[in-house]
């Protein structure tokens, strides 16, 4: 079945007692089932919460402003409206912050203000937040290399990396990003984290990973030296998640709950999903609610708000950049779980497959949070679309 946009006809997944159409399981994150497993993941794999404790709510003042006929282009070049390619692009959230205010906010989709949305790879940035608040503290040193914390990983392609290179996803480690392959390492992933099930009529004698920490012990070749150069891996940042561990003495789950989501005042718990060993997904696992996600890009606005060291984002801003950094960022660079979108503004960005983005621009004093759910994982028509929408909606509020 194909996807349906949000001023289409909702066909009626999980609606009914029973429901009439169950998502499958091997299928979920596939259309059209993501657009709805992207805000109930809580119903379709084990989690654990990301307390926000008993404290303050940071109040999100409000100034608001009607951008729905706001004039962009969509996907092909062609005249539109925000509006319009909020639809186009399948969205089921979007928010602008504008000096910490909120002045636009759109939901989609069934999604409403205490819907915890998948982030999909978005909780990298959230992960790498925390550990620099751990690096701040001096409980990680990210010059030193990543056996000193995992001693584990000295028989794997991790040997001889430093703390610093898994940050910047710059380590020589073979690992296969390939999204629609079930048998690549990120196929291997979805197993190991308890996402998918074993696809039905795979080889017998493939060993599939069990959990987490299995997957990255058999990582065991390199492509290049360490430091070479930058190549996508999500399996970086559960490294990373595991040294965080290592160190503390805690669960991924609660340090993002004690270091980051406590102090920044969210409205509502988070969560992780997590695999058979108790592990949260470092890499793409986190939800929260959509004026969550604001908050967390506020506090990266304010340079940490007291909270993330303010010298961790100054270095997070400044990377080696293009040219043709990617299709969609091509004078993009990436620094420690975030990606920059260029070398002139510097403005941090938290991407996720299907749509997922957080845009922070200190020269516009603006956050803009999109929830989505593409029928694809990626698309490089969309992502061009929203970020020029992005700019467009700064030009209109300055």
């Amino acid at each position: 079945m194909t996807s349906y946009r949000n001023t289409d006809p909702r066909p009626p997944i999980m609606q009914g007692s029973p429901p009439a159409m169950l998502p499958p399981r091997l299928d979920w994150d596939r259309p059209p089932w993501n657009r709805w497993a992207f805000q109930h993941i809580r119903e379709i794999l084990p989690t654990a919460e990301v307390w926000r404790g008993a404290g303050h709510r940071h109040r999100l003042e409000r100034a608001e402003v009607d951008l729905d006929g706001l004039a962009v282009e969509d996907s092909e070049g062609r005249p539109s409206t925000l509006a319009g390619l909020l639809d186009e692009t399948y969205t089921d959230g979007f928010l602008v912050l504008k000096d910490g205010r909120i002045v636009y906010e759109r939901y989609f989709n069934g999604m409403d203000e205490r819907t915890l949305h998948l982030s999909q790879s978005m909780a990298k940035s959230v992960t790498g937040s925390v550990f620099g608040i751990l690096a701040g503290r001096g409980l990680i040193d990210p010059v030193k290399p990543v056996t000193d914390y995992l001693p584990e990983l000295s028989a794997t392609g991790w040997a001889g990396a430093s703390v610093q290179h898994v940050l910047d996803m710059t380590t020589g480690v073979r690992f296969s990003e390939e999204y629609t392959d079930r048998y690549s390492d990120i196929g291997q992933v979805d197993v190991a984290t308890g996402w998918k099930p074993m696809p039905p009529g795979s080889d017998p004698d493939f060993r599939w990973p069990s959990h987490m920490f299995e997957l990255i012990l058999g990582l065991k070749d390199t492509v290049r030296p360490h430091g070479a150069a930058f190549e996508y891996r999500s399996i970086e940042t559960d490294v990373l998640a595991f040294i965080m561990e290592r160190v503390t003495g805690k669960r991924l789950a609660q340090l993002v709950s004690e270091e980051l989501w406590q102090k920044l005042g969210a409205d509502e718990s988070a969560c992780f999903t997590v695999d058979s060993a108790g592990y949260a997904l470092a890499d793409g696992g986190f939800n929260a609610t959509l004026r969550d996600y604001a908050r967390f890009g506020q506090l990266i606005l304010d340079n940490g708000g007291g909270i993330v060291p303010a010298d961790w984002i100054e270095a997070t801003r400044t990377g080696k950049h293009g040219p043709d950094f990617s299709a969609s960022l091509p004078e993009g660079s990436y620094r420690n779980q975030f990606w920059i979108e260029n070398p002139s503004s510097r403005a941090l960005m938290c991407r996720g497959v299907f749509g997922q983005l957080i845009h922070i621009d200190w020269n516009t004093g603006m956050v803009v949070v999109k929830l989505s759910t593409w029928p694809d994982f990626s698309n490089i028509a969309y992502s061009r679309a929203t970020l020029k929408a992005v700019h467009a909606i700064a030009a209109a509020l300055a």
